[in-house]
């Protein structure tokens, strides 16, 4: 499963590549609407390519995310991928981190 309950207030999606992608920021937006509010990492460590979709899913998941005062966490983000949100100028609105582990880390220590 591509998209899981980590805590009670934490998801954590490892996308898959596209057109699964899509999917997986779909159930993950579901997910934070229905939990009132989590924090969410999105793991980036298969993708190279992202879509202008699956961008404004993210902008789409980063909205209710941060309605709810949460946090969303891009990690494992190639610098191939990450060029695109330079590109487009997103890359000051995300938060990044190296790695899934350091995402979790994060925002479990601001959750406690």
């Amino acid at each position: 499963m591509s998209v899981q309950n980590w805590s009670d207030n934490i998801i954590l999606v490892n996308l898959a590549k596209e057109p699964q992608m899509g999917e997986d920021l779909q159930m993950a937006i579901e997910m934070v609407a229905e939990s009132g509010g989590c924090d969410v990492v999105v793991d980036f460590a298969e993708i190279e390519i992202v879509t202008s979709s699956s961008i404004a899913k993210l902008l789409k998941l980063r909205k209710a995310v941060q309605d709810c005062g949460r946090r969303l966490v891009l990690s494992s983000v190639v610098p191939q991928t990450k060029g695109i949100f330079s590109v487009t100028g997103l890359e000051n609105i995300f938060e990044f981190v190296d790695d899934q582990f350091m995402g979790l880390a994060g925002v479990q220590l601001v959750d406690s």
